[in-house]
């Protein structure tokens, strides 16, 4: 007698769904405000040159570390809103709207503000510390944008995946390659790594990590971070890179 043999039921397990997660976005206000502030003081220097035979505004804000050794400590800052040429402002201005916008929108205004100011002065002081050529301009700042961009995908990672890496992988490109580039005579390159070392610290402790919440489709994302942490990052920049400018002193 032959037996049937009994069917087998297999469960089979869908495939995961694929849940679309809307971005967190804002106006950059802040990216344009600072642009702006920027593009204002560069017209100022050109009619101070033109009018006065002198450029003025950068001759009291660029870094001079003699002037700084004698008290002159916004000079640890004010450069971030000055340049030497139209293409020097267009570069930075263009790499100022191309990364800052998103960083915007990702961080908040605040948030973005803290980490172009803090940049800006950690850029400056390691160039007061390493360099004795005078200097002026935002690229300090900018490249701090871009570490905290780096910081930003790797400690989102598992949100983007294969993505993140690609683009991790290419900031690590364009930071290396402009660095090489500063190597450059009339170029500081100890405030482009100063401006990197902030961006990244300041990420790093206040940067946002996002996570995922709720129940597909019903999700979002919500930064486990806040302003506190952001308090924290920028603190952290500003004790390290003051005792750094008090060694100068000293």
């Amino acid at each position: 007698m032959n037996e049937t043999p009994a069917p087998e039921y297999v469960q089979e397990t869908p495939p995961p769904r694929q849940v679309s997660v809307k971005l967190p976005s804002a106006p950059p206000r802040v990216t344009y405000t600072i642009m702006g502030i920027t593009i204002l003081f560069y017209l100022l220097q050109m009619a101070s040159e033109f009018f006065l035979n002198g450029d003025y505004p950068a001759y009291f804000g660029m870094k001079i570390n003699e002037f700084i050794l004698h008290g002159e400590l916004w000079r640890l800052l004010s450069p971030v809103l000055l340049h030497g040429s139209l293409t020097h402002i267009g570069f930075n201005m263009y790499a100022l709207f191309v990364i800052g916008a998103g960083m915007e929108s990702r961080m908040g205004h605040l948030r973005f503000l803290m980490l172009y100011l803090v940049s800006g002065f950690a850029g400056n002081v390691f160039s007061f510390y390493f360099s004795d050529a005078n200097s002026l301009g935002a690229s300090t700042a900018i490249f701090g944008l871009l570490a905290a961009e780096g910081v930003f995908l790797y400690l989102n990672k598992s949100l983007f995946g294969n993505r993140a890496q690609k683009a991790l992988t290419q900031i690590l490109m364009v930071a290396g390659v402009n660095l090489v580039i500063g190597m450059s005579p009339g170029i500081d390159n100890w405030g482009h790594i100063g401006g990197l070392l902030g961006g990244l610290i300041f990420s790093w402790f206040g940067g946002p990590r996002w996570e995922v919440e709720g129940i597909p489709p019903l999700v979002q994302l919500k930064d486990r971070r806040n302003m506190r942490d952001a308090i924290i990052g920028a603190a952290v920049v500003m004790g390290i890179f003051s005792a750094i400018a008090l060694l100068k002193f000293f």
